[in-house]
């Protein structure tokens, strides 16, 4: 079991998780996030990530009970005819107590501004810049959500010519390859608007590259699909350098995948907090007790990267290979691995339904990073795992684990393709999982409860983490016959049903006074009640009602965060020669054709093919290092 102690002192931190429903937010505060972030029913930039107001304000009522809070996605582009309904959601939202929105069309900023919420700057909204960052924090924007692609020398740029800005910046999760906002690929190629929502994932998909002759330079590879993000090793640097949001993306994803992501980003941003208590401090309060010991290489994802975080260009940032879960690597095929690959002899043993794995040791995450420690691919092999390797054309093959007896592994099916030497992961772990799905872990306040006399009265006070409630009960008390402090101290901590925890029961009076145990029963139930309602201290203010009114300019079909003074919506008209996807990664880096950094001379036009026929033109801004696709109609 681990304890985390969501620390006090300093300037305030925010570990902001994701929930796809309310009960996932619920789970991803009592795992350790300060903010949890969550779907309406309509305007979330996930479709399939919608929640009731009913919903959202049972998430709110736990969230506020660790001085927690909960941001709503309003981030799609509104059309005209969604407006009243829009602000209609906007008042419920408020009604229940959500504390801010998170928004990308200007329309909804004046809704929150009419109701006095407030308001984050989506990532939609492309915040690269500090001019960008200012006019935002100028128009009432709380808090500002940063670009993926920028370094650690943008942020504190921003942050330098922004210094009361929030930012807030993605730790965690899958990338974009297109700067966020400005990817319109899903809608040109399948009339679905990233910008409401409905992205079709078409940078997940298989593409040729090809040269301006036609020839094939490569086949069905997934030449846009980016690794995750994993900043869990520079959550110092991220903060030094002024971001105090730290994002966990997801909003789609399982119970599982948030509880340990989000446990172990808690932890780490606990470590830093320990070891700069003068500097930082968690946003919210309680403290986290775990079932478990988190491990982020077991929760989805594509392989880690840094991505552009030192500001350096490098090809660990992409895999061609597959978009899908590798895992974690726990061996090779054997037991006969020294063969040379080129002999085609499958890895079966004896009647061929089963193989011998030659287990690795590999690292397992510690809280300051991902080295520490080692296991046999995190820990032993369990009935039921998910394992996977690439085959000799380098597609991905998956197969479950059926029976395992130490090395030997029984699977089903039998890959026909599993050869001697091949490298062997686990994308699925059985035991983890099954860990993840029972109670995990346990979110409490730590409180002091004192209990004194008066001669008229009992005073008795509750105390902890910045907050305090008193009451005073009128009551004329007899001397028991026997010691009484010790059904004093067990009536009184018995918090069973409440998110309070006693550490300590202070009897301050001398004599051995009776009380009976339902009025002290009495008494704790009314104490509770008083401390839950008690002034809770705040991580950071929110200045509601500071949203400008300052956003004018006439509407067509739909709204945008970019309409007058802001530019107009890419959603509204698009034009013939607009890049439909701008991208940091750069096939011509990739490939080893940046003549720029050392590379040699490649083809002068490179094109993606889908195997639909779509087909897009690359243009490489060398200047500004992007890559910037057009879609081909020759």
């Amino acid at each position: 079991m681990t304890s985390q102690r969501l620390n006090r002192g300093g300037s305030s931190l925010e570990l902001l998780s994701p929930a796809r429903t309310a009960d996932i937010g619920i789970e991803a505060i009592r795992h350790g996030a300060d903010a949890v972030y969550i779907g309406a029913q309509r305007f979330g930039a996930r479709q399939a990530a919608g929640n009731s107001v009913e919903d959202i304000a049972r998430l709110v009522q736990y969230a506020h009970t660790f001085g927690a809070r909960v941001y709503v996605t309003l981030n799609t582009l509104l059309r005209d005819d969604e407006l009243a309904e829009a602000e209609q959601t906007v008042r419920e939202l408020k009604a229940v107590g959500v504390d801010a929105l998170i928004v990308q069309d200007v329309a909804v900023v004046e809704m929150a501004r009419r109701v006095g919420m407030a308001v984050h700057a989506s990532t939609q909204m492309d915040n690269r810049t500090a001019e960008q960052v200012q006019r935002l924090c100028d128009a009432g924007f709380e808090q500002v959500v940063l670009a993926r692609e920028l370094s650690l020398d943008d942020i504190r740029q921003i942050h330098a010519a922004c210094p009361t800005a929030r930012l807030e910046a993605f730790v965690h999760g899958a990338l974009c390859v297109s700067l966020s906002g400005r990817c319109y690929a899903s809608e040109l190629l399948f009339d679905r608007s990233a910008n409401r929502g409905a992205c079709a994932q078409v940078c997940r998909m298989e593409f040729d590259l090809e040269d301006e002759r036609g020839h094939k330079l490569l086949e069905k590879k997934h030449l846009l699909s980016l690794k995750d993000l994993c900043q869990l090793d520079r959550l110092a640097d991220m903060a030094e350098a002024g971001i105090t949001s730290f994002k966990i993306e997801g909003r789609l994803k399982d119970m599982a995948y948030v509880k340990n992501v989000t446990a172990a980003y808690s932890e780490a941003l606990n470590t830093l907090c320990a070891a700069h208590p003068d500097r930082y401090r968690r946003s919210s309060r309680g403290e986290v007790e775990l079932k478990f010991r988190p491990d982020v290489r077991k929760s989805f994802n594509r392989g880690f990267t840094h991505y552009f975080l030192d500001g350096q260009r490098s090809n660990d940032i992409f895999s061609f290979d597959t978009p899908k879960a590798v895992g974690v690597e726990i061996g090779k095929c054997g037991p006969s691995h020294s063969r040379p690959t080129s002999q085609p002899l499958p890895c079966r043993e004896g009647s061929g339904n089963s193989f011998l794995v030659d287990y690795v040791s590999t690292p397992l995450p510690t809280r300051e990073g991902l080295g520490g420690g080692s296991a046999v691919g995190g820990s032993a092999l369990h009935n039921g795992d998910g394992l996977c390797f690439f085959n000799r054309a380098r597609k991905l093959v998956g197969f479950r684990v059926n029976r395992v007896d130490g090395n030997r592994v029984w699977p089903h099916p039998m890959p026909h393709d599993l050869l001697p030497g091949m490298t062997l992961y686990r994308n699925f772990d059985k035991a983890f999982n099954d860990a993840l799905a029972r109670e995990s872990a346990e979110r409490f306040l730590p409180v002091e409860i004192s209990v004194g006399y008066d001669g008229e009265a009992f005073v008795l006070t509750m105390e902890g983490q910045g907050s305090e409630a008193v009451i005073r009960r009128p009551y004329t008390p007899e001397l028991a016959r026997t010691h009484q402090s010790e059904n004093v101290v067990r009536q009184l901590s018995r918090m069973g049903g409440t998110p309070y925890r006693v550490s300590a029961v202070h009897i301050l009076y001398k004599q051995n006074y009776f009380i009976p145990s339902s009025l002290l029963s009495e008494w704790r139930r009314s104490l509770c009640e008083s401390f839950h309602s008690a002034p809770q201290p705040s991580g950071h203010q929110l200045h509601e009602g500071s949203v400008s009114p300052s956003f004018g300019g006439g509407r067509g079909e739909a709204s945008s965060s970019t309409e007058g003074e802001w530019g107009e919506a890419f959603d509204l008209h698009y034009h013939d020669g607009d890049p439909v996807m701008t991208c940091r990664h750069c096939l011509r880096y990739a490939m080893g054709w940046c003549v720029r950094r050392g590379g040699a001379e490649g083809p002068r036009q490179l094109f993606l093919t889908l195997e639909n026929g779509a087909r897009f033109r690359l243009h490489f801004d060398c200047q500004h290092c992007f890559m910037l696709l057009y879609l081909d109609h020759e």
